[in-house]
């Protein structure tokens, strides 16, 4: 068996959107390729999800909003990171994005977006190559 430690995920849904059932299958897929898998439930503000990241020492923050709110919530959990000096915990995202937001929202700091359509193994994949544990 590996010393290695898992990378820790962390999955969250913020501000309002009550949408929580593709976040909870990528939470599951997540679990079942073998990630450690936090899931903060709906409604949160992006500081009680920087927070939780920081209490989890998690490696990646995974974020879904349909909302339309993404423009002002997936940067802020950003900025608040960096805040906190964890700008070395990754950020991607998934949801309804309008595809003129992409560029924005990666030259803010979010690593990858995920739309509609994305399949589970591209999350995964996307994972086992980009992310590692921050602290072995």
């Amino acid at each position: 068996m590996s010393s290695e430690r898992k990378i820790r995920i962390l999955v969250a849904k913020p501000g309002l959107d009550g949408h929580d059932r593709g976040v909870k299958i990528v939470a599951r897929a997540y679990r079942d390729a073998g990630f450690e898998v936090i899931y903060t439930g709906l409604h949160q503000t992006p500081e009680q999800i920087v927070n939780a990241a920081l209490q989890e020492d998690v490696d990646l923050i995974g974020l879904s909003c349909l909302s339309g709110a993404h423009a002002y919530l997936f940067p802020r959990v950003v900025e608040l990171l960096k805040e906190n000096k964890a700008e070395d915990i990754i950020v991607i995202v998934g949801g309804i994005i309008p595809k003129e937001d992409i560029p924005k929202l990666k030259k803010m700091g979010i690593k990858e977006i995920f739309l509609p359509g994305s399949s589970l193994s591209e999350i995964i994949n996307w994972t086992r190559a980009n992310v590692k544990p921050r602290h072995a």
